[in-house]
């Protein structure tokens, strides 16, 4: 990841990911979780900063990313069926952003997000 990280700010973790944005977009890409924030680093096209409040969308050098601290994250759940594992991210303003990890165990994304 490019992204420079704040001060004070450590990585937990990352994961390849699904992201489904509130709009319904969908993206592959890499989740970072940190001790203050999630990033999400896919390959957007500069079109793309129109599916999310523009707030969480972060430009860094030619590298686009989704940034939500996690001071907006008002509820986290999952959402478990036989073919997809889901967070699903409900932030202050209402907005659901989920991350969908197909088959795979959701369970460590979520508490990584709950730290």
């Amino acid at each position: 990841m490019k992204l420079e990280l704040l001060p004070d700010e450590k990585k937990i973790d990352t994961w390849t990911i699904l992201y489904n944005s509130p709009k319904g977009d969908k993206y592959n890409g890499k989740l970072t979780v940190t001790n203050q924030r999630l990033i999400y680093d896919a390959q957007f096209d500069v079109s793309a900063s129109g599916i999310i409040e523009e707030s969480l969308f972060m430009k860094f050098g030619s590298e686009a990313y989704i940034v939500i601290p996690k001071s907006r994250i008002k509820s986290v759940e999952a959402e478990k069926s036989f073919f997809a594992k889901k967070a699903v991210i409900t932030l202050d303003n209402g907005e659901k952003h989920v991350f969908n990890y197909g088959m795979l165990n959701i369970d460590p994304v979520i508490k990584a997000i709950q730290s």
